[in-house]
């Protein structure tokens, strides 16, 4: 297991990338295929939870599972190229690791998609975790010894605190600073631009408190 002071985890829709943009064509095209109204704009204003819990408000049960299947079809066509990086995120990897930490990214997106979104934009954390949300997340976070995870959704806030981490939150995605305060987030800062000067600090205490 990685150091707990060490090993950092970060979410990756609109905490590491803006994905808004991909996934706003992704849904419009699986609406023109299937002939079902998406609102696309709703769909990419609550990005975090499970793609499954997202189709839900358009297809009846028995569909998911099969329009599930058709969306990440699609996803690779459509939703690589348009999303972009965050300020600040390919920073905030490096430095974590420039301090001799380990940055790994947990995300509720399936692996293949994200790994196809880390490729693309040139982000290289140590290691990538798929499939999780909310205190599901504590899983990954444990298994790899994870002391942070950052995040911008009261989800990741849960899933920090579930495993016994420090919730850092971002307030680039859905939710505003004073609903992840509320949430029980630790620190809030206004976007990663702000995570290494924050990152320096916090290790500096942590070794502080070791050498004593």
């Amino acid at each position: 297991m990685a150091s707990r002071t060490g090993t950092v985890g970060f979410d990756l829709d609109m905490t590491l990338i803006d994905s808004r943009p991909g996934i706003h064509a992704c849904y419009r095209r699986l609406a023109e295929d299937t002939g079902t109204p998406i609102d696309a704009d709703a769909a990419v204003s609550r990005l975090g939870p499970p793609l499954e819990w997202e189709l839900s408000h358009w297809f009846p049960e028995d569909r998911i599972a099969e329009m599930a299947s058709r969306y990440r079809e699609l996803y690779p066509t459509y939703a690589i190229e348009p999303t972009h990086a965050l300020p600040g995120a390919a920073d905030a990897i490096r430095a974590v690791q420039e301090l001799g930490g380990r940055a790994i990214v947990v995300t509720a997106k399936n692996r293949p998609q994200a790994a196809l979104h880390l490729t693309h934009l040139g982000l290289e954390p140590d290691e990538l975790i798929g499939g999780l949300w909310a205190e599901a997340k504590a899983e990954a976070l444990r298994a790899h010894g994870a002391s942070v995870y950052v995040g911008d959704h009261t989800g990741d806030v849960r899933g920090a605190h579930t495993a016994g981490a420090l919730s850092v939150a971002v307030p680039t995605g859905p939710i505003g600073a004073d609903e992840l305060r509320a949430a029980g987030a630790d620190v809030v800062l206004a976007d990663l631009t702000e995570f290494r000067p924050w990152w320096k600090a916090y290790r500096e205490t942590a070794d502080t408190r070791t050498a004593g």
